[in-house]
Order: C-alpha cells, then sequence, then structure tokens
C-alpha cells in the first residue's frame, strides 16, 4: 500500500525545525530575517499543497522567492512612478 503524503503545514514545520541547528548561530536581527522567511513560505501554501515534489525545501524556497519577487517588483513600480526621468 502506498503511504499517505504528509501535510504540506506539518512539512513545514519540520523543515524548519530541521534548519533550527542553523537559525540559532545566527545574531537576534538575522534569526528575525529568517523566521520571516518562512512566515512567507506559509503565505503560499496552498501552492506549495499542490506541487509534490520529493524534496520539501525546494518548494519552501521557491515560495519565498516569489514573495520577495512581488515585493521587488511593487518596490521598482514605486520608485519608477516618483522618477522624474521616466
Amino acid at each position: 500500500m502506498g503511504r499517505t503524503v504528509t501535510s504540506f503545514r506539518i512539512a513545514l514545520i519540520q523543515e524548519e525545525s530541521q534548519w533550527k541547528p542553523f537559525r540559532d548561530t545566527l545574531d537576534t536581527e538575522s534569526r528575525l530575517g529568517f523566521d520571516r522567511l518562512f512566515l512567507m513560505a506559509r503565505l503560499y501554501i496552498s501552492a506549495c499543497t499542490m506541487c509534490c515534489k520529493p524534496v520539501r525545501i525546494y518548494t519552501i524556497i521557491i515560495a519565498m522567492i516569489f514573495h520577495h519577487y512581488k515585493q521587488l517588483v511593487t518596490i521598482l513600480e514605486r520608485v519608477l512612478r516618483n522618477d522624474p526621468s521616466s
């Protein structure tokens, strides 16, 4: 019989806990940044659930990158609107 795929919410928590030794070596400000990355991945949990990848960190990283991409586009649009040369 096949095994049931772990809920991605649970998988994300498991993955985050595996990164705890890395996180613990960071200074306080960096820890906050690191924690925010995993919070960003949670924003896209439904999309992550639909992507059945054997290495779950790939999906988590893509969610983080996608969120940063959206933020960069927003910032770029704001800068270009305020740029007198455009």
